[in-house]
């Protein structure tokens, strides 16, 4: 049976910055390193697709050395 996770929602008001990182941290604490990682490269995935769809990322380009 898989773990139960605690829901994490932050609720803030306008400009509180310095709180919303804490809330960031305290949850990033309690992931384990795998966690982590799945996160980090599914949030890469994200923005790989977000760049080709508007058309921001180039084809890999191949240079020749003379």
């Amino acid at each position: 049976m898989p773990k139960k996770r605690k829901t994490y929602i932050c609720q803030l008001d306008q400009n509180e910055d310095e709180k919303a990182i804490d809330f960031e941290l305290e949850f990033q604490r309690t992931l384990t390193t795998a966690e982590r990682f799945k996160m980090m490269f599914d949030m890469s995935d994200r923005m790989k697709e977000t760049l080709i769809k508007n058309g921001y990322r180039k084809p890999v380009e191949i240079i020749t050395r003379s």
